[in-house]
């Protein structure tokens, strides 16, 4: 039997076999969730070899046509449609009082339930194994005697946890000191510190668009203006645009989500965190990153932040656990940079010392003990990590 291509240009043989195959799926005489023939079959059918058979089949499923399930054979996949991307926005060229807010309370009070999956919120899976270590930690407080965790803890958040926070901080490029770090009741209260720490009612903030409904309702709260930048859905905020804004507004920060960014979804390629970075400078206006999905990288080393090229602390860093791990303990962090002491001061007239019960779990936790209760959350991750 010839597998061997005849030419240059003639189809090989497998490619032949192939193409065979996904035009009888097309044509519907193999339809969705129908068995294949077996590979045997395909060989007697076809006059080929097992290796071109099975090589046919591997084809079909790089294409996402066919499944194949153990000890079972090979199935027809449903037909996926490609993904169209979202065009850059063209938001308004001005800044805008933000609304909607019987909108998005009308979303936070949906309540979940079997028959639905809400999009509207981050949840990992709660059910996996891997939160196990959480649990025995929580469950291991209520049976000691040890009622640390009944008092008020430092303004800042414990010792412990901000260590580890600082360490986690070193995969995506960032090199803190604990002291740098302040502890939050998640990072919706980091990114809204950050904002009453640089503005002023009336104040214009620069925003990527579309942007996280969360924090547009925090610049609505603080009575705060928002400047929609146009955003590609693949490497994010222009900067071109941006520039001309910073030179024609008195803009007082630049808010973004430049890492797995919420709702696009792209990661702003480094090159252009830089600029970014530099174009602050220029400007002599702060940065407030919002870094909450920056560990669901699914490549490693995860993505730098911009905080990474941050020389002069004019990059406010808000991240934290909820999304990634356990939002229902709400342990976030601000990594404030030289805005640290009005930073701190608007936590004390927030919530002053966050709750203590819920960060001790994370202080006992080594950040690749964390990570790895991440990977296992979202399995995408630890499957391209290697680890």
């Amino acid at each position: 039997m010839a597998d061997e291509p005849s030419g240059v240009g003639v189809m090989t043989r497998y490619e032949e076999v192939a193409a065979t195959l996904r035009e009888r799926i097309e044509h519907g005489i193999y339809r969705v969730g129908d068995r294949l023939p077996s590979i045997r079959t395909v060989c007697q059918e076809l006059n080929v070899s097992i290796s071109t058979a099975q090589e046919a089949y591997r084809q079909l499923m790089d294409a996402a046509l066919i499944e194949s399930r153990p000890k079972s054979g090979y199935f027809v996949l449903p037909c996926r449609i490609p993904s169209v991307l979202p065009s850059v926005s063209r938001p308004a060229q001005c800044p805008l009082d933000v609304s909607q807010w019987d909108q998005v309370l009308e979303l936070v009070a949906t309540q979940r339930d079997d028959k639905r999956l809400l999009l509207g919120r981050g949840v990992p899976n709660l059910e996996v194994a891997s939160l196990k270590p959480l649990s025995k930690i929580l469950a291991g407080l209520h049976r000691s005697n040890d009622l640390h965790g009944f008092n008020y803890d430092k303004l800042s958040g414990s010792p412990e946890l901000r260590q580890q926070v600082a360490r986690l901080a070193v995969a995506s490029g960032c090199l803190l000191h604990p002291d740098d770090v302040l502890i939050t009741t998640g990072c919706q209260e980091a990114l809204s510190i950050a904002l009453r720490t640089l503005t002023q009612p009336g104040d214009v903030v620069a925003v990527d668009s579309p942007s996280f409904y969360g924090t547009m309702q925090i610049l609505k709260a603080n009575g705060l203006k928002a400047l929609e930048i146009p955003t590609d859905p693949q490497t994010g905020i222009s900067l071109e645009a941006l520039e001309l804004a910073l030179e024609q507004w008195p803009i007082r920060a630049i808010q973004v989500t430049p890492t797995y960014n919420n709702p696009l979804g792209y990661t702003m390629p480094e090159a252009r965190k830089r600029a970014l970075y530099q174009l602050a400078q220029r400007f002599d206006v702060a940065i407030i990153e919002d870094d909450i999905y920056g560990d669901l990288a699914y490549t490693q080393p995860r993505p730098l932040t911009i905080k990474s090229f941050d020389t002069d602390g004019r990059v406010l860093l808000c991240s934290g656990f909820s999304k990634t791990l356990g939002p229902g303990l709400r342990v976030g962090w601000l990594a404030p940079g030289c805005y640290r002491e009005k930073a701190l001061h608007m936590k004390y007239v927030s919530t002053g010392a966050s709750a203590t019960l819920p960060h001790w779990p994370w202080r006992s936790l080594s950040p690749r003990a964390i990570l790895s209760v991440i990977y296992a959350l979202f399995p995408a991750s630890i499957n391209a990590s290697g680890m």
